[in-house]
């Protein structure tokens, strides 16, 4: 048992949940002030520790930054395997991504936190390679045909717009009374995003 004191009392924490803490405060901090407004000490004094830990347990505000995003984007909504790989995928992304972004909806945490780092190159460079190694691969890799990657990281674009102009912008043609409509609009491009042979007739 190990003993770590906060700015206030030292308590006793073990390893692992000093870890999970940390990372858990990290999360609320970045959601609500992005990556260059988010500090050490302001981490470590939600998650109950010294500033000093969170380079012991993660490096460097960098490396924590970088596993929260990971945290954040391991376990997809939209972009799951039975998503991807079911028949009437194009109908079910569809739906999946207006339901995540309806008006009273909670935005999800990736997105969030992403959002609110935008001005951070460190951020952004960090941001690429999560969703290169998580979202974007496992996409493409449900897709057949050519330019799958390409494709792959046009629906992810599309994701992000939609949430961008429906969750936080509010456009009022994407409210929720719109959402049939949004549906049908929608359904055809997922569809020819990700089968190869709508893809082929723009060829």
């Amino acid at each position: 048992m190990e003993i770590h004191g906060s700015e206030d009392t030292p308590r006793p924490r073990n390893a692992a949940a000093t870890r999970a803490a940390i990372l858990e405060s990290a999360r609320l901090a970045f959601i609500r002030s992005g990556y260059e407004g988010a500090g050490v000490r302001e981490i470590a004094k939600g998650a109950g520790v010294t500033a000093m830990l969170i380079n012991r347990y993660f490096g460097s505000k960098e490396e924590l930054f970088a596993e929260v995003l990971e945290r954040a984007n391991e376990n997809p909504i939209i972009a799951t395997s039975d998503n991807l790989r079911s028949p009437d995928r194009a109908r079910i992304v569809a739906r999946m991504l207006l339901e995540v972004t309806a008006p009273n909806a909670t935005a999800l945490d990736g997105f969030m936190i992403m959002l609110r780092s935008a001005s951070s190159d460190a951020a952004l460079e960090i941001g690429r390679k999560v969703v290169e190694k998580q979202n974007q691969r496992n996409i493409t890799a449900a897709l057949s045909g050519k330019a799958a990657p390409q494709r792959a990281a046009v629906l992810l674009s599309l994701v992000a717009g939609v949430q961008i102009m429906r969750q936080m912008i509010g456009l009022t043609a994407m409210n929720a009374e719109a959402s049939a409509e949004l549906q049908a609009i929608l359904e055809p491009i997922v569809r020819q995003l990700m089968d190869a042979e709508e893809t082929a007739k723009l060829g």
